[in-house]
C-alpha cells in the first residue's frame, strides 16, 4: 500500500470523525440557512457531462462533472441545474451509483425537504417541507400531496408511493414547493422526478453488478441487477434492465398469548406455530425495457415499458411494549405489490417550436393478510371497563352484555352455537389503475420570449376490497354473502382531472427574466360501494347493512320494510351505504368535483457568472374528496401559498457550488386523517398552518476529493385552533357546544365539540432538522483507482401526528444520525467495494402507529440496522 493511499484511508477517518460532529453543530446553529440541492446529475441524453455512459461512470470513478454543466428537465425544457429558479435537489447517476441507492427509503436520505411514513415496503407516504398531519395513507382518504414521476409520466399512487428500483437511472430530481403549474394536483408541495437512462443509437455496452449483504440481528441478503444497450439500426435502439433483490429480515415474532373471559370460561391462545426470528423479508424483482426510434432529424418516439413485483412476509414494526426489534403477531402475513406500466413518449418539432407527448397507462394489484388481534385486544378492554363502569353506577348490567369482555358484552358463535375466538385478522386487495396524456409545445428555448402550453387528462381507479375475517364466524352474524366475515368494505374509487397549463418567460434585460404560469384543472372524484358490518352482529347498528340505503335515500335502519336503492357498481356487496340515491331511487357515487385555477410568478436575476437569484410566488391546490364513514361529509380541497427567495452560485472555477432558499408558506383548510368510529378513517378540513423553511446546499470538488453538503430547517405549526367537529368546519367556530353527529331525533349520538389541535401546534412528521454530508476521496492506485466515502445523515426528532391525544399515545418520532462508510477498487471493466450501512447501529425510527382507533399497542418502523457487504460489477 503507497503513501498515497494511506493519505487517502487517513482522509476518509479525519472526514468522518469531523462529519459526525456536523448535524448537532448544525442543529445549533439552525437559524442560519441551511439546505436544498445535491447534484450530479447528468445530462438527458445516457451520456454525463464527462463522456462516459452510466457503465463507464461505475469504472472510471473520479471527478465529479462540473457544477456549471448539469441539465436537468425540471421546468419541463432542457436547462442547466444553475439557471432553474425553483428548488431543486438532484441525484445524478454516479451519485446513485456510489451511494449504492436502491429504493426510497435509501435516496431520501439524501433529499433533505422530504420526510415520510411508512409501515412496510410499498405502503409509504411522501411529504414535502412540513406539508403534513399524519394519519394519511388510507386507500380512500385524501390524495398525496408529493407527485412521483417516472420520466414524462405521472406514477403517483393513493394509499402508498411507488417503490420504483433505482438502477440505471439517470438521476432523481427532488423539486420543493408546489408545482402545480407544470405538474398538477398531486404536486401540491412538491415533485419527485425519476429519470431513467435512455436508449443510445449506435452503442453496445452493458454492466452486471451484484452484492451480498448481512443486517445485524438478521440474515444474508443482496441482489443481481444488469443492464443492456444495443442498436437495432441506424436510428433504432433498444435499453433493457433487470434486477433481483433480497432484503433479509430482523424484526423477530417472539411468543405471546392471549385469554378472552366469557361467563363459565375463557378463550385462550398463544402464537406458538407462527414465532420466528428475522420473518420480515422482502423480495423484489423485474425490469424495464425501452425503445428509441429516430424517425428523422426532427421526432423521436420512445416506448417503454416496466414491471416490478414486491413479496414481503412478516412486519417492518416492532411493539413498543417488547424488546428491540420485536413483535406479536399470531399468524403469517403475506403481502404482494406488483404493478406494470407502459408507457410512449413521442418528441418532435412544428417550425421551431418543440412537441411533446406523453401517455402512460398503469396498473397495480396488491394483497395482503394483516393480523388484527390488536382490534380484538382493544375492544376486549373497552368492554371490560364500559361493564364495569355501568355495574358501578347502576348496579346492574347493560341489557346486552352477559359478562365483562369482548365474549360478555358482544358475543361471537359459530352455526351451532359455540362461542368462538374473536381473534379477527385482514384479507385485503387493492387494485389500482392510473392513466395519463399530455400534450404540450415549447416555443424555441433561444428567444427573449418562450412559453410553454399544454393539456392534461389522468383517470385514476382502485377498486378496494377489505375482507375482516373470524374463524368460524355465524352466517347470521356476518356480512351478508360473506361467510365469515365481520366487516366488509368492498368500494370502487375514481379520480379524474383535467388540465389546461402553461408557462410564458420574458428576458426583460439580459440579466433579468420574468415567468408567470397558471393552470386552469377540473376535478370529479367518486366513491361508491360498501362498508361495515352485517345486519345481525351487535355493533351493526352503527354501520354496515343497517345504513344501507333505501330507495328514499334514507338508511335502512331509519326506514324499515322500504326496498333498498340498488346500482350499476359491478361490485358484490350486500346493498349500498357508501353513496348518494338519486331522483329515480338508484344509488350513485358520492361525488366531489370543483374546478379552478392556480399560479406560479418569478423573478430571476443573473447580475453576473455564477451567481443568480430568485423570488416565487406560486399556489398549489389539492382535490376534495369523499369519507366512506356514513354520517360523514366530504372534504373541500386544500390550498398551498408559497413565497420563496432562492440564490444559486458557483465559484472557484465552478469547483464550488452553493445553493439554498428561505421561503413562507401558507397551507389553506388543511385536509387531516383520523380514526373515527370503528376504526374507519375520516378526513376533515382544519384551519390553516404556516411553514417558514430555509434550504442549502454545498458541493465542492477539487481532483480526486468531492464534498457536499445539504440540509433544511422547517418550523411547521398551525394557525387558528381545529375543532372535534366530524363535519366541514366553519370558520368562525370557536370549538364550544354541542355538535349532533349523527341523528338528531338520538341525543345519546352528540358530542360536545372540543380543541383538538390548538392553535400553533407543530405539524408532525417533518423534523425541524435534517442533513447529510458525503465526503469521497479517489487516487491513482496500481493500475486502477480506489476511493473512500463517509456519508453522515441526520435528522432532528418529530411529532408523530396532528391531532394532540393521539401524538401523546404514539410519541415522537426519535432524531437520529446514521453514518455510511464504503471503501473499493476500480480497475479496467471491473469494481469492487466493501461498505457498511448505519455502521454504529443506529435505531433510527421511520414511523410510529397504532393499529385501530381504540388501540393503544404503539408500533415503531425502524430503519435497516448495520448493514455489512459487498458489491462488485463489470461492464462490456
Amino acid at each position: 500500500m503507497n503513501d498515497r493511499t494511506l493519505r487517502g484511508l487517513g482522509l476518509m477517518l479525519l472526514a468522518t470523525s469531523s462529519l459526525t460532529a456536523f448535524p448537532a453543530l448544525a442543529q445549533d446553529n439552525s437559524a442560519e440557512p441551511q439546505t436544498t440541492g445535491q447534484s450530479t446529475a447528468p445530462a438527458t441524453n445516457a451520456t454525463d457531462v464527462t463522456g462516459e455512459t452510466p457503465a463507464e461512470q461505475v469504472a472510471n470513478d473520479g471527478n465529479e462533472p462540473d457544477p456549471s454543466e448539469i441539465v436537468i428537465t425540471a421546468t419541463k425544457r432542457e436547462e442547466n441545474l444553475q439557471n432553474v429558479p425553483i428548488s431543486v435537489t438532484v441525484l445524478g447517476s454516479r451519485k446513485l451509483d456510489q451511494l449504492n441507492i436502491t429504493n426510497f427509503e435509501q435516496y431520501t436520505k439524501q433529499l433533505p425537504s422530504v420526510s415520510f411514513q411508512t409501515a412496510q415496503p410499498g405502503y409509504t407516504v411522501v411529504y414535502m417541507r412540513g406539508v403534513a398531519t399524519g394519519g394519511d395513507g388510507n386507500h380512500s382518504g385524501s390524495l398525496p400531496s408529493v407527485g412521483t414521476y417516472l420520466d414524462e409520466q405521472p406514477v403517483t399512487t393513493i394509499g402508498g408511493t411507488l417503490d420504483v428500483h433505482i438502477y440505471d437511472i439517470a438521476r432523481i430530481e427532488s423539486l420543493a414547493g408546489p408545482q402545480g403549474t407544470l405538474y398538477g394536483a398531486s404536486s401540491q408541495a412538491g415533485t419527485i422526478r425519476i429519470i431513467t437512462n435512455k436508449p443510445e443509437l449506435g452503442v453496445t455496452t452493458g454492466r452486471i453488478d451484484g452484492e451480498l449483504n448481512k443486517v445485524s440481528h438478521g440474515g444474508v441478503g443482496g441482489n443481481l441487477e444488469g443492464m443492456f444497450n444495443m442498436p437495432l439500426g441506424a436510428n433504432i435502439a433498444l435499453r433493457a434492465v433487470a434486477f433481483y433483490q433480497k432484503d433479509a429480515g430482523y424484526i423477530d415474532n417472539i411468543f405471546g398469548s392471549r385469554s378472552y373471559a366469557y361467563p363459565g370460561g375463557s378463550i385462550d391462545f398463544d402464537n406458538s406455530n407462527v414465532t420466528k426470528r428475522n420473518f420480515n423479508t422482502n423480495e423484489v424483482y423485474g425490469g424495464r425495457v425501452a425503445l428509441k426510434v429516430d424517425l428523422d432529424d426532427n421526432w423521436t418516439i420512445l416506448p417503454q415499458f416496466m414491471y416490478q413485483k414486491q413479496n414481503t412476509e412478516g412486519v417492518f414494526f416492532r411493539d413498543k411494549a417488547q424488546g428491540d426489534l420485536e413483535t406479536v403477531r399470531f399468524m403469517k402475513e403475506p403481502a404482494r405489490d406488483r404493478f406494470w406500466q407502459a408507457a410512449l413518449t413521442v418528441q418532435g418539432k412544428i417550425a421551431n417550436f418543440d412537441v411533446t407527448y406523453a401517455g402512460a397507462y398503469m396498473d397495480r394489484p396488491r394483497y395482503g393478510v394483516s393480523d388484527y388481534t390488536d382490534y380484538t385486544d382493544a375492544y376486549n378492554q373497552y368492554y371490560i371497563d364500559y361493564y364495569n363502569t355501568y355495574v358501578d353506577t347502576y348496579g346492574v348490567a347493560p341489557s346486552f352484555c352477559s359478562g365483562p369482555g369482548i365474549l360478555g358484552c358482544q358475543v361471537y358463535r359459530d352455526n351451532a352455537g359455540n362461542i368462538i375466538n374473536p381473534r379477527q385478522y385482514i384479507v385485503g386487495t387493492d387494485h389500482f389503475k392510473k392513466m395519463s396524456h399530455e400534450l404540450r409545445v415549447a416555443s424555441p428555448a433561444d428567444k427573449p420570449v418562450r412559453a410553454i402550453v399544454g393539456a392534461f387528462l389522468q383517470r385514476q381507479t382502485n377498486h378496494i376490497k377489505q375482507d375482516y375475517k373470524i374463524d368460524d364466524l355465524a352466517d347470521n352474524l356476518s356480512v351478508g354473502g360473506y361467510p365469515g366475515t365481520i366487516w366488509l368494505t368492498n368500494q370502487q374509487r375514481k379520480d379524474k382531472d383535467s388540465a389546461l397549463f402553461g408557462e410564458v418567460s420574458w428576458d426583460v434585460v439580459q440579466t433579468v427574466t420574468l415567468t408567470a404560469g397558471g393552470r386552469l384543472y377540473k376535478f370529479d372524484n367518486t366513491l361508491f360501494g360498501f362498508a361495515g358490518f352485517g345486519a345481525g352482529n351487535p355493533g351493526g347498528y352503527s354501520s354496515g347493512e343497517n345504513r344501507c340505503l333505501t330507495i328514499n335515500g334514507l338508511q335502512a335502519r331509519n326506514d324499515p320494510g322500504v326496498p333498498l336503492a340498488q346500482g350499476n357498481s359491478g361490485l358484490d356487496i350486500p346493498c349500498y351505504n357508501v353513496a348518494d340515491v338519486d331522483s329515480s331511487g338508484r344509488a350513485v357515487p358520492r361525488r366531489s368535483k370543483g374546478d379552478g385555477h392556480i399560479y406560479r410568478f418569478n423573478a430571476q436575476w443573473k447580475p453576473q457568472q455564477g451567481l443568480m437569484v430568485y423570488g416565487t410566488m406560486s399556489k398549489g391546490f389539492r382535490p376534495g374528496g369523499i369519507n366512506r364513514q356514513p354520517d360523514a361529509p366530504g372534504y373541500q380541497p386544500d390550498f398551498l401559498t408559497n413565497y420563496e427567495f432562492g440564490w444559486k452560485t458557483t465559484f472557484m472555477g465552478n469547483r464550488i457550488r452553493w445553493n439554498g432558499a428561505i421561503y413562507h408558506q401558507k397551507w389553506e383548510g388543511l385536509q387531516f386523517s383520523y380514526l373515527g368510529p370503528n376504526s374507519l378513517t375520516v378526513i376533515q378540513n382544519g384551519r390553516n398552518a404556516n411553514i417558514n423553511g430555509i434550504e442549502s446546499d454545498v458541493n465542492y470538488t477539487n481532483g480526486g476529493l468531492s464534498f457536499s453538503a445539504n440540509a433544511a430547517y422547517t418550523n411547521a405549526k398551525t394557525s387558528g385552533n381545529i375543532c372535534n367537529a366530524a363535519i366541514v368546519i366553519d370558520p368562525s367556530k370557536d370549538c364550544t357546544g354541542i355538535i349532533d353527529v349523527n341523528d338528531p331525533a338520538d341525543p345519546t349520538d352528540d358530542d360536545i365539540d372540543s380543541i383538538v389541535v390548538p392553535s400553533g401546534t407543530r405539524l408532525p412528521v417533518t423534523p425541524k432538522f435534517k442533513g447529510s454530508v458525503v465526503a469521497r476521496y479517489s487516487w491513482p492506485m496500481w493500475t486502477g483507482k480506489a476511493h473512500v466515502q463517509g456519508v453522515v445523515a441526520h435528522q432532528s426528532s418529530a411529532p408523530s401526528n396532528i391531532r394532540v391525544a393521539d401524538a401523546a399515545l404514539l410519541g415522537k418520532i426519535d432524531a437520529s444520525t446514521l453514518v455510511d462508510m464504503f471503501v473499493g477498487y476500480d480497475w479496467g471493466r471491473y469494481n469492487v467495494e466493501l461498505f457498511g450501512s448505519n455502521v454504529f447501529d443506529e435505531r433510527n425510527q421511520l414511523s410510529r402507529s397504532v393499529g385501530c382507533g381504540l388501540c393503544d399497542q404503539v408500533r415503531i418502523v425502524p430503519g435497516r440496522p448495520r448493514t455489512f457487504g459487498l458489491r462488485g460489477g463489470v461492464k462490456f
